[in-house]
């Protein structure tokens, strides 16, 4: 048995567990009619509603002693004064200077790394206002009307999350697009609709070696030379975010337009870097750097707060209560606001591909759960396709109910049934209904005798579903920063208890590697006999297939 499942905090929490694992919330209401006031926590106009988990005062108080057993708190000012606690790598992990709105210094190997942060800042603000002015001229003197951003993972996430979410914000004029995939359709489907003379190309990798991002921006690149015909134009239409300036001009980026990368920002951690520099030019970089003020605030707060009040801590503690005791390893993110609607994809990397990992900090195999399955999708689609199994199934899955006090136009109408929906299934996931109920409820439709009790099962709801609810007033760009950071500092936290290193993601590199080594085996008509028979007859078959269709 591991050290962390043989500590005493892990031990206490399982003799607890074994003691409230059957109570139902809709009891522990019923015992303290003050519940939500002592399971809230409110911050600005964030408010975290969590008292229809199926905790007690105990139960927090124990997973509160698990993260004082984990140096929760010594691992926060760890991160926080830049020590190199990426151990595999060797790396910093200060995504957090990022977004530092205060004077004090950030530092990495005793040099202050905001002088230079504060920098690509300065040049992500000259650009943007240049391009949504329309100073910024293409080769042929006309205004760029679209940007591209080409980019994968967190280099894409990120931007697409963001931008999506702050559209009441953005110059409708100027079209934002992305491209991450490497199939040909995405960045064929995307160009088809762009004129190469008002198109504006950013190229987001931070080693500018991503053979995804490489092969969708030498597309971009020859359809661009197609109409421009000289390469001296390339600078005129290309950027590109990244740690390695020289093969970004070697692709015909300017110098002037390369903006720096640093190795101590995680990819899905770098929305807050020059990554986010397609978000600041579809909403002006006064409102980037609200979100990056909003950040900085949750940052702030998940520094000073005690565990008791501190919202990203408790989230964690959450998580650990039902992935490693209750045994549910599947998180719904669950937003009930549009513009939401890429959170979850967002979120489902920033946590898996942190958390995702079976060695903890000592290169030993773990005997206990790590992250969670995440997925999600807007509430008010879900709930039409699959809250039934949440409600109903077998399953027991944790959810985040996210949602605005009032939207960006607030349309009474919308709005109001919009919030209703928010509310009726956080009770229903935790109250369910009783078989009481759904006999009064068929009585009530007339139903009676043999035909009521066929149908009685089926009415039945066991609730003790487990939600937290989050509210805040409106979708700005400071709310959107500090709900992201929340969701940060809650995987760091959920990665600290766990013994892991959520920084690293060394199972992200096999398949790149592999990838490479296959690459040049699909050239010709030769027979592949490198790897086992199955990838050998699936090679062999897309190679006789593709030569079929090239005859």
């Amino acid at each position: 048995m591991s050290s962390l499942i043989d500590s005493p905090a892990w031990q206490a929490l399982q003799t607890h567990f074994d003691v409230v694992s059957d109570l139902h919330v809709r009891d522990l209401f019923e015992v303290d009619p003050k519940r939500f006031e002592e399971f809230s926590v409110q911050i600005n106009d964030f408010l975290f509603d969590y008292s229809k988990h199926r905790v007690t005062e105990e139960t927090m108080l124990r997973l509160f002693d698990l993260a004082r057993q984990a140096d929760v708190t010594g691992w926060i000012e760890r991160m926080f004064q830049g020590e190199k606690i990426n151990h595999t790598e060797q790396r910093a992990v200060l995504h957090v200077a990022l977004r530092n709105r205060g004077e004090q210094a950030m530092k990495l190997d005793g040099k202050d790394v905001m002088p230079e942060v504060r920098k690509v800042r300065a040049q992500m603000r000259d650009l943007s206002e240049a391009v949504r002015t329309r100073k910024w001229r293409g080769y042929t003197g006309q205004p760029i009307t679209a940007v591209v951003n080409i980019g994968v993972g967190g280099s894409d996430l990120g931007p697409v999350m963001a931008t999506e979410a702050l559209r009441p914000y953005a110059i409708h004029d100027l079209g934002i697009h992305f491209v991450s995939n490497v199939d040909e359709n995405h960045i064929s489907d995307t160009l088809e609709r762009l004129k190469p003379e008002t198109t504006l190309f950013i190229l987001v990798s931070k080693s500018f070696t991503t053979q995804d991002t490489l092969v969708n921006a030498n597309t971009a690149r020859d359809w661009f030379l197609k109409t421009a015909e000289d390469e001296a134009a390339l600078a005129s239409h290309f950027v590109a975010v990244t740690d390695n300036v020289e093969a970004a001009t070697l692709f015909g980026v300017s110098a002037d337009n390369v903006f720096k990368m640093w190795d101590w920002v995680g990819g899905r951690y770098s929305l807050w870097s020059a990554v986010g520099l397609s978000t600041a030019i579809a909403v002006g970089m006064d409102q980037f750097e609200d979100m990056l003020q909003g950040a900085w605030e949750m940052d702030e707060h998940f520094k000073t707060a005690p565990l008791e009040k501190n919202i990203p801590v408790i989230m964690g503690l959450l998580g650990i209560w039902y992935n490693n005791f209750f045994q549910a390893h599947t998180h719904a993110v669950l937003p009930y606001d549009e513009h939401l609607r890429y959170l979850p994809d967002y979120l489902r990397q920033a946590d898996m591909e942190s958390n995702g990992k079976s060695m903890d900090r000592n290169g030993e195999g773990v005997d206990y759960s790590t992250g969670p399955v995440i997925f999600g999708q807007l509430g008010i689609t879900g709930q039409h396709a699959f809250y039934q199994l949440m409600h109903q199934g077998t399953e027991l899955i944790p959810a985040d109910i996210i949602a605005p006090v009032s939207s960006y136009y607030c349309i009474q109408a919308h709005h109001r049934l919009l919030m209703s929906n928010v509310f009726a299934q956080a009770e229903a996931f935790m109250k369910g209904k009783t078989e009481q109920e759904a006999r009064a409820e068929l009585e009530a439709d007339g139903y009676v005798g043999e035909e009521l009790e066929k149908l009685l099962p089926y009415k039945i709801f066991p609730g003790n579903k487990p939600t937290s609810t989050i509210l805040f007033n409106t979708l700005t760009p400071r709310t959107l920063g500090s709900l992201i950071a929340m969701y940060e500092h809650k995987i760091f936290v959920q990665g600290i208890i766990w013994n892991i290193n959520s920084y690293d993601q060394w199972g992200v590199e096999l398949g790149k590697q592999l990838a490479k080594n296959i690459l040049p085996e699909l050239e010709g008509d030769a027979a592949v006999t490198s790897h086992d028979s199955s990838t050998n007859g699936l090679i062999s078959y897309y190679k006789q297939q593709r030569s079929i269709r090239d005859r």
